[in-house]
């Protein structure tokens, strides 16, 4: 079965990417850092441009900035100077067939030359559509800042989640720290969170704040905004996902692979509330919900260029194992299309609450 090019998707967990034109040594360091999430340099391991993702990237890119497939990286790079870095980023998201980016902006800029381009720029550069997430633990620390007593505080807290969630598209937080804490199971308690306030204000971690870190959870899913748990291995937050059924909307973002991925889909078809992400690759877990409980995300960061290698692969993983069930009369082609598209944005659309692109 033939789909057409990915086009229409939501993207929605991203990082932003980096302003500026950057030389072949910096560029690779950037793809290397982004693949791997590691600062460490490239001259052990060889260039980034020699993996699975360079080889993606010198095929898809190229063309978006008017040059043949499979450029060299030397050329490839040469015509991004030429247009410029922000020419170079506007042509590569708008080529993606990302239609909406959500943006996590918490990880800060990273080292060495390039700044991150803010939300506002990245909308700009996407055509306007491009959405904050807001980091629950980056909020608590700029409330806590500006709050002089325990009242002020919690009362500053709820003001700055009632206000975030007019703006914000989803608040995303760790969520190894939720399983791990004692109150994983139920509400902590106004006496709980007070002491957890006062002792986050006197500058005292430990297992007092725990409970104003699952105060602010769960106020927050309260707000109506879906709320991303980052996390490795999502099964230890089995007995939270319980606890919080009917009180808002959860998505999941394993890390570490497959297995945690398999997890994360599990959860998802057990809790009416839980969805699952899935990165660029549902193919491994599509027999593990229903198709409305995964979303494709492209975990893309730094460089725009993964965004664009990301959205391919997602639509060449898709079109592999939908064509195969068609070829082999499972579903329709009408019925693959439709899955497509729900993994690939119609679910998100509808638990971010974004509006349906035009045209």
């Amino acid at each position: 079965m033939e789909l057409p090019p990915p086009a229409g998707l939501v993207d929605h967990y991203s990082h932003p990417v980096v302003h500026g034109e950057l030389g072949l040594g910096t560029f690779e360091r950037r793809l290397a850092t982004a693949v791997t999430g590691s600062d460490a340099g490239t001259s052990r391991a060889g260039s980034f441009f020699d993996s699975v993702t360079g080889l993606a990237l010198l095929r898809w890119c190229p063309p978006l900035l008017g040059l043949e497939p499979h450029a060299s990286p030397a050329r490839y790079l040469a015509r991004r100077r030429e247009l410029g870095g922000y020419a170079a980023t506007r042509a590569l998201l708008r080529g993606s067939g990302i239609s909406d980016l959500l943006v996590d902006v918490a990880a800060g800029a990273p080292a060495g030359p390039g700044e991150p381009a803010s939300v506002a720029e990245l909308a700009s550069a996407a055509s306007g559509r491009a959405h904050e997430l807001v980091d629950l633990d980056q909020l608590a620390a700029q409330v806590a800042a500006t709050s002089g007593s325990v009242l002020a505080h919690l009362r500053n807290l709820d003001a700055a989640l009632e206000s975030t969630a007019r703006s914000a598209a989803a608040f995303t937080c760790a969520g190894a720290p939720l399983a791990a804490e004692p109150s994983a199971t139920g509400p902590p308690g106004p006496v709980e969170v007070a002491r957890a306030a006062s002792a986050t204000l006197r500058g005292r971690g430990g297992a007092q704040t725990a409970a104003l870190r699952h105060h602010l959870f769960r106020q927050a899913l309260e707000t109506g905004r879906p709320v991303q748990l980052r996390c490795g291995d999502p099964a230890p937050l089995a007995p939270l996902l319980g606890a919080v059924a009917g009180h808002g909307t959860v998505v999941l973002l394993p890390e570490g692979g497959r297995r945690h991925c398999r997890t994360a889909a599990e959860l998802a078809a057990v809790h009416g509330h839980v969805y699952a992400d899935t990165g660029p690759d549902p193919t491994p877990v599509l027999g593990l919900a229903p198709f409305g409980k995964l979303m494709f995300s492209t975990r893309a960061r730094l460089l725009p260029e993964l965004h664009v290698v990301r959205a391919r692969q997602f639509g060449r993983a898709m079109e592999r194992a939908l064509g195969a069930w068609v070829a082999e009369g499972e579903c329709t082609a009408a019925t693959a299309r439709r899955i497509a598209a729900r993994i690939g944005g119609g679910t998100a659309r509808a638990v971010y609450r974004l509006e349906v692109p035009v045209g």
